[in-house]
């Protein structure tokens, strides 16, 4: 039988006349197209109570943090930046408890950008909100020049996580679990968008579904 892999869903919380100023409830298209390249079978997640999340959890083989907002600055205690953008405490809240329970469960989980930022704050790490205000990091990290960009250098990392991957000024691109209790992969940028285009972001699906 194949993998079930859990992929968190999203939300669209701002209406549009795209879906009739109706909420929307998704996950990215590549996710899906890499799981079922992998060979596994692709279950999305939607965002709901996180009282769910033992049921959801005990449903699938592994589970997959995808991108999105920001993570609300409230769960690692700090004020928003000015910059910050959209947020989605409802999403981290559902997300929190999976990836706790996913834990507990000792499924494994694959974190992509914010996915990774969302774990590593729940597992005791923390983020930078802006890195405008760190110059020393000189890499262009964002993707437009007026958004904050989450990240984390390595002395903010989980205890939970060691640092496998990094970006040239230092910080930290890739992660996993320092112990063979959890198993846990998390990278800073996006496989899914070019997993069809660069081979290796398709072999980091491959190695999750059929042998993490």
């Amino acid at each position: 039988m194949k993998p079930i892999i859990g992929i968190a869903g999203n939300q669209l919380i701002r209406a549009t006349d795209t879906f009739q100023g109706n909420q929307v409830s998704y996950t990215p298209q590549g996710f899906v197209d890499a799981v079922l390249d992998a060979q596994g079978l692709p279950l999305i997640l939607p965002v709901m109570s996180p009282d769910s999340a033992p049921q959801l959890i005990g449903q699938i083989d592994k589970l997959i943090l995808a991108g999105g907002q920001d993570v609300s600055p409230q769960l690692y205690m700090e004020d928003p930046h000015p910059k910050l953008t959209e947020t989605n405490i409802q999403r981290d809240q559902f997300e929190q408890a999976l990836i706790l329970e996913a834990l507990k469960q000792r499924k494994p989980i694959f974190a992509v950008c914010r996915g990774l930022q969302l774990l590593n704050v729940v597992l005791e790490g923390t983020l930078y909100q802006d890195l405008s205000l760190y110059p020393k990091w000189s890499v262009k990290h964002e993707q437009q020049p007026t958004a904050p960009q989450f990240t984390t250098h390595e002395k903010d990392l989980s205890p939970l996580l060691k640092a496998i991957a990094f970006s040239n000024d230092g910080l930290v691109e890739a992660v996993q679990s320092k112990d063979d209790m959890h198993k846990i992969l998390g990278v800073q940028w996006h496989p899914e968008l070019t997993h069809r285009v660069h081979p290796s972001e398709q072999r980091l699906f491959d190695f999750f579904v059929n042998e993490f």
